[in-house]
């Protein structure tokens, strides 16, 4: 009897530790296409398969999809990408349907597979820019990191009491 007690336990430890990322995110793309490469030469990467992220620029509803333009990062061993200041470059990504963009807002990190559509030229500021284009079978919004605890001031007391001396003060 102990042993099932125990390896259900094992099993229901195992069980929460698997990964809520799609297949489809977590494997890289065949070919490994780079979004510069697609830039240079966006004939060559038709309907190719790539697998791309990074943190969100924009957010746009359209009648019958959402288009997010997205600053792209490296992306790590299961597909999220990486923090660091490395800009592989912008590109925009076509999602059938609606996106809600207080939740896909601004620099939150995310994950798009799917196919090379082309490219777009479209202006950042006064600069042209040329934005190859993804249309989405697989998104994945990456969970915000956790606000670092901060305490002012900037330590623990805890002998801290406000009604003792020397922190009591009677009204005047």
């Amino acid at each position: 009897m102990r042993v099932q007690v125990v390896y259900f336990m094992v099993a229901v430890l195992l069980g929460g530790c698997a990964s809520v990322v799609p297949e489809a995110i977590r494997t890289p793309a065949p070919g490994n296409v780079q979004i510069a490469h697609v830039r240079d030469q966006p004939q060559l990467y038709r309907d190719a398969t790539v697998r791309w992220g990074g943190k969100i620029v924009s957010a746009r509803n359209e009648s019958d999809r959402t288009e997010l333009e997205i600053v792209g990062r490296n992306l790590g061993s299961e597909g999220r990408p990486e923090t660091d200041d490395i800009s592989q470059g912008r590109f925009l990504v076509k999602v059938q349907g609606f996106l809600d963009p207080t939740i896909y807002k601004r620099d939150r990190l995310v994950t798009v597979r799917g196919r090379i559509e082309g490219v777009v030229d479209r202006s950042i500021g006064e600069y042209r820019y040329t934005y190859p284009v993804v249309v989405a079978d697989t998104v994945h919004l990456w969970k915000s990191p956790p606000l670092p605890l901060t305490r002012y001031p900037y330590y623990y007391d805890p002998f801290y009491d406000p009604w003792r001396w020397p922190y009591y003060r009677p009204w005047p």
